[in-house]
């Protein structure tokens, strides 16, 4: 490009930002400049307690993680031995009904004998 060629561009950029600042109004510039300093001191003290609430629910995590998976092999363990129970429950009053048919009683006494409600099935009312 030549000089004036450069030259007359400088001078239209110039005209045209003349032109925008016309458009605008200063105080309405600087009412924004400072909400937007306003909201920018909002956003970075809501960034700074956000931070500080990550690093204590990071601390709370680390000192409970170990418990809950203490917990948490605990309860497999009893769920495992309960099953086991169970299932050995189940194969001695099989073996007691084979040998003794009246040993246990049917549906309609055993409701009379076991007044619990039944927690599984929902309830009626």
């Amino acid at each position: 490009m030549e000089q004036s060629e450069k030259e007359a561009m400088r001078e239209a950029s110039k005209d045209v930002s003349a032109e925008f600042k016309t458009l605008i109004n200063e105080e309405d510039l600087d009412s924004l400049k400072q909400l937007q300093h306003l909201i920018l001191g909002r956003l970075q003290d809501s960034n700074a307690v956000l931070s500080h609430f990550n690093q204590y629910s990071e601390h709370c995590f680390a000192e409970v993680s170990s418990d809950f998976s203490r917990n948490t092999r605990l309860l497999r363990s009893m769920k495992s031995d309960l099953d086991y129970i169970f299932q050995k429950l189940r194969s001695m009053k099989a073996k007691i009904l084979a040998t003794y048919p009246d040993a246990f009683p049917d549906e309609s006494t055993q409701e009379v004998l076991d007044g619990r409600p039944n927690l599984e099935m929902p309830c009626t009312r």
